[in-house]
């Protein structure tokens, strides 16, 4: 097993890890599974889980490191933490909303927020939405900061709209 970042974000799912790892790794390009451990009879008292069930996968996301731990049912995500993509296009922000948003709670859904069927938050952004929010134009940060707290997903010509006061 190659790990392949030096900080490794750690993903606390249920029993639904190697689920989601697969479906993130067929989302993202330049991703792949890297290894999956099984538990064992150590520990079973403490871990409770079947000798031979998935414990961790190991992956990586677009060259980002990443685990996922089939650790039970005593944490759940929030949106304390998310992910975020940043896309090129509206073709791209669609791609990306519309797969994660399949399955996941629509009242999660903000401002460019998904969250997905595991209950994970991701953050769907344009990169040219990032260089409106750093203009030295104020008005024009207002307006399209204003725009973007309208959407769920994030439209980028009706940002650049707002952006430029049309």
């Amino acid at each position: 097993m190659q790990i392949t970042s030096k900080i490794v974000p750690c993903l606390w799912f249920d029993d639904q890890g190697e689920d989601a790892a697969r479906f993130y790794t067929e989302l993202f390009p330049n991703s792949r599974i890297t290894h999956i451990a099984r538990y064992g009879e150590a520990g079973k008292e403490v871990h409770g889980r079947k000798p031979g069930s998935v414990m961790t996968v190991s992956f990586d996301l677009a060259g980002q490191s990443f685990t996922a731990l089939n650790g039970g049912p005593h944490f759940k995500f929030n949106e304390a933490i998310s992910l975020q993509i940043m896309c090129d296009s509206q073709q791209e922000v669609d791609h990306y909303w519309n797969a994660l948003a399949a399955g996941g709670p629509v009242e999660a859904q903000q401002c460019g927020w998904v969250k997905d069927r595991y209950g994970l938050s991701w953050q769907v952004i344009p990169k040219s939405f990032l260089d409106m929010m750093g203009s030295t134009d104020m008005a024009a940060i207002e307006r399209a900061f204003g725009a973007m707290m309208k959407m769920k997903k994030l439209d980028l010509a009706g940002l650049q709209r707002a952006f430029n006061g049309k």
